[in-house]
């Protein structure tokens, strides 16, 4: 928190780069990265679409942690099938101890998703921004799939949309609902529902943020509003608007839930238990709510917009 009440994120700690040439020092190859994630986490599920949609769950591994979260982090558990995941790298019962054995000297909060890297038995990257655009980017000589979710012309205003969503939106509910002031909260609740209120607009002339593409704008918006109605509405006091009040934002979120490599990567008992029974501080009870009722299958008619 700062001064005033507002949440503050914490910047990441690991950041190196994986590319396609090794330029960075570490060479996009199949077999040599780990992925850690939590299915509850929108940051993580970043990553998890992209590695899906492109056909890379071969090329870099992946582990599920357990969503319920406690004051020494995440522990491996569920995978995504609802079996055991244990740590394949090391053995380690708890995330932090991946963290311990990259830096014995860290002391921040260990995030998900995470990259082990199996050559130099150490975490590469806990960088979540740039870590789902290089999943995205630079294994495309592995992928099954040529789809190019970040193509070169398009960049620029992937870059700027993304911003936009991450400041007001992604981010935005946790400005809402980590608040400890009642005007920090307001603030960030006012720009999340005019960002919702834009987007909704924008939606209306156009299946995906970039027109006609599916781009990782779209995986960066959808994970947020995959959560909203269950989680953030009620948790985090984003209750201005339901995502289902919404007319094109709602069609868009369910167009995107039914094409392969996203519906299939949501846990929503994942995600509701994390969130209801990991911060104490919001629900001292821990109850975990039952619902929404939200038809995420019902017909859409997204594919008539350009």
């Amino acid at each position: 928190m700062d001064a005033r009440g507002a949440f503050v994120r914490q910047p990441n700690a690991f950041r190196h780069r994986i590319t396609a040439d090794g330029s960075s020092g570490y060479l996009a190859e199949p077999g040599r990265y780990h992925l850690y994630v939590s299915l509850a986490c929108p940051w993580a599920h970043r990553s998890i679409i992209v590695r899906k949609l492109l056909g890379l769950e071969d090329v870099v591994t992946m582990s599920v942690v357990d969503p319920i979260r406690d004051e020494r982090g995440w522990a491996f558990g569920e995978s995504m099938d609802g079996t055991f995941s244990p740590d394949p790298m090391r053995g380690f019962n708890f995330l932090s101890e991946a963290y311990a054995a990259t830096d014995p000297a860290f002391h921040g909060r260990w995030t998900v998703p995470a990259v082990w890297d199996r050559r130099t038995d150490a975490i590469v990257t806990n960088d979540y921004p740039i870590l789902s655009t290089d999943l995205a980017t630079q294994f495309h000589a592995f992928a099954s799939s040529d789809l190019d979710l970040y193509p070169p012309e398009l960049r620029d205003d992937i870059d700027s949309i993304n911003g936009f969503v991450f400041e007001n939106v992604n981010n935005g509910v946790y400005k809402a609902g980590l608040a400890a002031s009642q005007v920090a909260y307001e603030e960030a609740f006012d720009a999340l529902f005019g960002a919702l209120d834009w987007l909704e607009a924008r939606l209306g002339a156009s299946r995906y943020l970039m027109g006609s593409r599916l781009t990782e704008a779209d995986i960066r918006l959808f994970t947020t509003l995959v959560r909203f109605d269950a989680v953030y509405y009620v948790h985090f006091k984003c209750n201005l608007r339901r995502l289902v009040d919404y007319p094109n934002l709602w069609a868009y979120a369910r167009d995107l839930y039914q094409t392969p490599g996203f519906g299939e990567t949501v846990n929503f008992d994942h995600i509701k238990r994390h969130y209801y029974m990991t911060h104490a501080q919001l629900n001292p009870s821990h109850i975990v709510p039952k619902g929404p009722a939200n038809d995420w299958r019902a017909p859409h008619a997204r594919a008539r917009l350009t």
